[in-house]
């Protein structure tokens, strides 16, 4: 197979990154990418360095060829320089292609994947618009119904499900689906045979949601090509598992007897979308207007890099927002920005939008506005009432991107005092944005209880009344307005008896809630007074705050790897130093444990080139043996840490330890750091505990010998569960095998757990197992001393744990590692766990 190489060059080196990582994405780093982009200058960092061009070049250098894809101007200067610094027999296999920087990307990565030689894959990149819809035969429209492929010669298979999610094919099962289909090379389409709807590609979300599934409904997946089998096995998988959604019914909010008779003074009836009460003066929200003007243009490639941009800038603010919901509410409820990322990377919709661009010859505003309107009429049209309100998540992204091509700034949604805020309607990513201290409830013309909008709004705690009467548009700012979110009615200057009785339930409201809340500062305790730690894993200072206020007695494991991202060269002493001071100093004395910088695998950093394509990244030189390579950088971090060790609780883990000449190494330069800070008269704490990660096999096997050298563990059952299922964890056609819950690994935490304990040190758990409550009986019967998860996960773990007592979890435990499967491990705890009263 050609091992071609892909050099992106451009002035911005946010946009390279992002095409690099897109691009990666889709070949799941089979291709070397290399980046060289922006220049070392804080005011104006657009721009390109020949150097810099050159080093990228030589850095994934390849016999078999390097394309090089660059934007504008001096770009394409910077690497035909950029050649000459090459030895003469290195330069003629270097080529630069003219091709469009992110579509050509794709395709050039795609193809090299594939195994094509240079010039194929030079021709790949240049018809990445023009031809893309020919070579996948498909027709442009978003919604179009396609035709599979016929070819005799090529292997097709199908398959048909009856689909059991309560809610059918919803925003995130479907971006699962999508996002497994699009991993294979062959052709998926998909036809709900309920509804008798015709052939759709599987890689399209607007096509797969449009479909309209709900539950009992009956589909049929054909894949045509090399992979058909593994690729319908994925999909399969992913309905097997329910794609990781349970059937209950949808949790209903407290009740409060409703003392209130209707038909009161300036009352306003609406739909109950979020509890509680809310008291306070109206604000009036009103999103900016886009106006959209068609217009000719001539110069439709410089179109496509607007509307490709937009999309990049757009991609990135909805990660942003991604990001910070799921610190707000969660990683289930954030997962829908997941699905707006899906709809900005749809295929059928890009396709079409640049197909409007160049027939039409028509500005990028204009051909975006068209096709994402044509996605959001087919959602409207649909039967079902769930899917129709999809079409705000389509609205909102399609917003977004406008807004990028017109330059409008972003709506402010920031409010000077608390208010409720009243508008014709919220986005998700308007909700998402909101600071409950601020906004004491919400009151919408439109809207409904089961939009997203609404679903962000309950997970906030903000009282929402929506589909009021339009004349609410009409008050002026500053009128005191009431709401009841539980039965869905507001008042206007609500007379005094109203008022008395919507502060009584304010108050019982807002007691349940404290109650609630505190429950998440009280120690977990086990009915048989068996307390466990329970920290949080973070990778932030904002993180820590939030984790704080959620009752987290500690972090058990703070990600340093954020220091290292978004820059071109690694932090240094100071600006450790600095964060981890900050980060301890909200901890307020409570235990902080740093994890030594943990790249490699699926966190590669552009700056720290490993020299040469890893083929298998989790198996190369990442964690510890990176450190350990890279002693500058590791010295680096190891002062910071120590220098902010002093009155802080702060403990050192080292990552990803696989042998004990690894541990007593990195003792070694431990030691050799704090020798030269004693030399330099500077105070650490002499006394900070070391400690590691056991998430390699090989560490199990060792626990023993691994636990006399350090003071604790720390298990990584996200890695650990990986490697001991020898199945990448990013990778569709196997992930289904990494489940920590598999006996197998199990007992492996077992093992450790007792090796730890027999040498006297603590044993935590920190993988994503941790946060899963119905886990917690097996986490509780093995024996651990401390879990540490997710910020927003501390109360519910907490009220689990107080659920059990140990000796039944033991007993849980004993039968869960003579099961066969993780199914059946979950299929026993499901049995033995009896329900709280």
């Amino acid at each position: 197979m050609a091992a071609i190489a892909i050099v992106i060059v451009s002035h911005s080196k946010q946009l390279a990154l992002g095409v690099r990582e897109l691009a990666a994405q889709m070949v799941q780093g089979q291709v070397p990418i290399a980046v060289a982009a922006g220049i070392e200058d804080r005011e104006n960092p657009l721009g390109t360095d020949p150097i810099q061009v050159y080093e990228a070049i030589a850095s994934v250098f390849s016999d078999d060829g390097v394309l090089v894809l660059m934007d504008l101007g001096s770009a394409l200067l910077s690497a035909e320089m950029a050649i000459e610094f090459l030895p003469e027999a290195q330069q003629p296999k270097v080529h630069l292609c003219e091709a469009p920087l992110v579509e050509g990307a794709i395709a050039a990565v795609v193809a090299a994947a594939a195994g094509m030689d240079i010039h194929q894959v030079m021709a790949e990149a240049r018809g990445a618009l023009l031809a893309k819809a020919t070579q996948l035969g498909l027709v442009s429209s978003p919604l179009s119904v396609v035709t599979p492929i016929t070819n005799v010669e090529t292997p097709t298979a199908e398959i048909r499900l009856i689909v059991s999610n309560r809610l059918g094919l919803h925003a995130r099962p479907a971006a699962q689906f999508v996002a497994t289909a699009a991993r294979f090379q062959s052709q998926i389409l998909v036809r709900n045979l309920t509804r008798n709807t015709g052939l759709v590609r599987g890689d399209s979300i607007n096509q797969v949601t449009t479909l309209g599934v709900r539950q009992g409904h009956e589909l049929v997946i054909t894949a045509t090509g090399s992979d058909a089998d593994e690729a319908l096995a994925a999909l399969q998988a992913l309905f097997a598992n329910n794609f990781g959604e349970d059937n209950v019914a949808l949790n209903s909010p407290p009740a409060f007897q409703d003392q209130i008779t209707p038909a009161t003074h300036g009352e306003l009836s609406g739909i109950a979308a979020s509890p509680g009460v809310a008291i306070a003066p109206v604000i009036h929200y009103q999103p900016t207007h886009i106006s959209i003007t068609e217009y000719h243009v001539e110069d439709v490639e410089t179109e496509l890099q607007r509307l490709q941009a937009a999309i990049h800038t757009a991609q990135q603010e909805i990660q942003a927002v991604f990001s910070q919901a799921s610190l707000q509410i969660g990683d289930a409820e954030a997962a829908i920005f997941d699905a707006q990322l899906l709809f900005l990377e749809d295929p059928v919709l890009l396709e079409a939008a640049k197909e409007r661009i160049l027939e039409n010859y028509i500005n990028a505003e204009a051909a975006w506005q068209a096709v994402v309107d044509e996605v959001a009429t087919s959602y409207r049209t649909l039967e079902d009432s769930y899917l129709q309100e999809r079409v705000d998540d389509v609205v909102d992204v399609g917003q977004r991107v406008l807004r990028l091509l017109a330059g409008n700034a972003p709506a402010n949604l920031y409010l000077e005092k608390p208010a409720i805020l009243v508008a014709t309607d919220l986005t998700p990513s308007d909700t998402a944005r909101l600071d409950p201290t601020k906004v004491l409830g919400i009151c919408t013309t439109s809207g409904s209880a089961t939009s997203h909008s609404a679903i962000i709004a309950r997970t906030l705690g903000i009282p929402a009344v929506l589909g009021v009467d339009a004349q609410v548009l009409h008050l002026v700012d500053g009128t005191l307005m009431a709401l009841d979110g539980e039965s869905g009615r507001a008042w206007v200057e609500p007379e005094s008896h109203i008022l008395d009785l919507l502060a009584a339930k304010q108050e019982a409201w807002q007691t349940a809630q404290q109650e609630a809340r505190a429950t998440a500062h009280q120690p977990a305790i086990t009915r048989d007074g068996r307390q466990i730690s329970i920290f949080a894993n973070i990778g932030s200072i904002s993180d820590v705050q939030v984790a704080v206020a959620s009752g987290a007695e500690g972090v058990g494991l703070l990600r340093t790897e954020f220091l290292y991202l978004d820059r071109t060269s690694a932090p240094t002493e100071e600006e450790q130093l600095a964060v981890y001071q900050a980060i301890a100093k909200v901890l307020d004395n409570r235990p902080l444990i740093i994890r030594t910088l943990d790249v490699g695998g699926d966190k590669p950093l552009p700056y720290l080139r490993v020299g040469f394509p890893e083929a298998n990244p989790f198996l190369g030189w990442r964690g510890i043996r990176f450190c350990l390579d890279h002693l500058d950088l590791f010295k680096t971090q190891l002062r910071a840490i120590l220098r902010a060790s002093v009155g802080h609780q702060i403990k050192i883990m080292l990552p990803m330890i696989a042998t004990v000449t690894e541990v007593r190494a990195a003792k070694v330069i431990l030691g050799e750091v704090q020798a030269e800070l004693n030399q330099a008269g500077i105070s650490f704490d002499a006394a900070m505990k070391v400690g590691i990660m056991v998430e390699v096999p090989s560490a199990v096997a060792i626990a023993d010998q691994l636990a006399a050298e350090v003071d604790f563990f720390s298990i990584g059952t996200n890695d650990l569960s990986q490697y001991i299922m020898a199945s990448d964890r990013t990778n569709p056609r196997v992930a289904n095998l990494v489940d920590a819950l598999h006996p197998a690994v199990l007992r492996m935490v077992q093992q450790t757990i007792q090796a730890a304990h027999a040498a006297g040190i603590s044993v935590g758990l920190c993988g994503e197992l941790a946060a899963d409550t119905l886990a917690t009986p097996i986490l509780l019967g093995l024996g651990l001393d401390e879990l540490s998860v997710n910020p927003q996960s501390i109360p519910g773990v907490k009220q689990a744990i107080a659920r059990f007592c140990i000796v039944e979890s033991e007993a849980i435990v004993a039968s869960a590692l003579q099961q066969d499967s993780a199914v059946h491990v979950r299929e026993l705890i499901s049995t033995s766990v009896t329900p709280p009263a």
